[in-house]
């Protein structure tokens, strides 16, 4: 049987504090959910009442904005791009149990999310909160660290997504993350760019790939010798990727690999959004 299953985006989930940061992943969660025609779930864990319907990122003023809709518009007008946006305010104290929580009871193909630095503790999705949010569900996640403005703008959702770095392994199999990046690629309608398939060891241990032909699209083959966390970090500022892609080995190497390993490390000190693949995970 094949190792691999697509997964068709359906429903995208998007946890938000109201920061600058998750507005940044708001436009990202938005723009996918307009292109996949999928569900799109906007939660706020509150640890008392006062959170305020208002503090929520505006999806009509954003698709105004982005000349998607008339400001006159009737309120259909969203419903008929395809897209179903729900907000909802959960109060709790513990943000990570009231994320799974929602999740359990509405399941989501894509979570998207701002994370903060190690170093930056301000608000509830540092990573003490988005990365034990995306071991538990075991879900692809898209995450948009700190200050970084992502590839889908927010003032008039353009995609700038022209460099992306695949890291690859030789476990978990690196083509579904090759599969990943063609079918995002496609659907954000980005015609051309380069992605960097970056192996650290050696040539002659690099795990054979299929890649895409006659894309538009150009794919370069790196190997280099090192630590893969440092060297993954230095390969993304020297190419300035916008988008990292970093598949994880199942269920429990997923757990394994936003605890303590390579994929937490990445993310910590990564400088552009980081998606991260449980291991069989393809975008329909």
């Amino acid at each position: 049987m094949p190792d691999t299953h697509p997964l068709k985006i359906e429903s995208i989930f998007h946890p938000s504090d109201f920061s600058e940061a998750s507005e940044v992943a708001f436009a990202h969660a938005l723009k996918l959910a307009l292109i996949a025609r999928a569900k799109l779930r906007i939660l706020h864990v509150a640890a008392d009442a006062h959170a305020d319907w208002h503090d929520f990122p505006g999806v009509r003023a954003t698709l105004v904005r982005w000349g998607l809709i008339s400001p006159d518009s009737p309120r259909g007008a969203v419903a008929d791009l395809g897209i179903e946006i729900r907000k909802v305010i959960s109060e709790s104290d513990n943000p990570v149990r009231s994320c799974l929580s929602y999740l359990e009871k509405h399941p989501a193909d894509l979570i998207v999310l701002a994370i903060r630095t190690h170093e930056d503790r301000l608000g509830w999705l540092h990573k003490h909160i988005g990365e034990p949010i995306a071991r538990n569900s075991g879900l692809m996640t898209l995450f948009l660290p700190r200050g970084v403005s992502g590839f889908v703008s927010v003032q008039d959702g353009s995609v700038s997504l022209r460099k992306i770095l695949v890291p690859i392994t030789t476990k978990p199999r690196p083509q579904p993350a090759i599969e990943a990046v063609r079918r995002l690629t496609e659907h954000l309608r980005v015609p051309a760019g380069r992605v960097t398939l970056l192996y650290i060891g050696a040539d002659a241990e690099t795990p054979a790939v299929k890649t895409p032909e006659n894309s538009g699209w150009e794919w370069i083959r790196m190997t280099r010798p090192g630590e893969p966390t440092p060297m993954i970090l230095a390969t993304a500022e020297a190419i300035q990727a916008d988008l990292i892609v970093m598949t994880t080995d199942g269920p429990d190497g997923f757990l394994d690999g936003l605890r303590g390993t390579t994929s937490e490390r990445v993310l910590r000190h990564a400088t552009c959004p980081v998606l991260i693949l449980p291991a069989g995970t393809v975008l329909g």
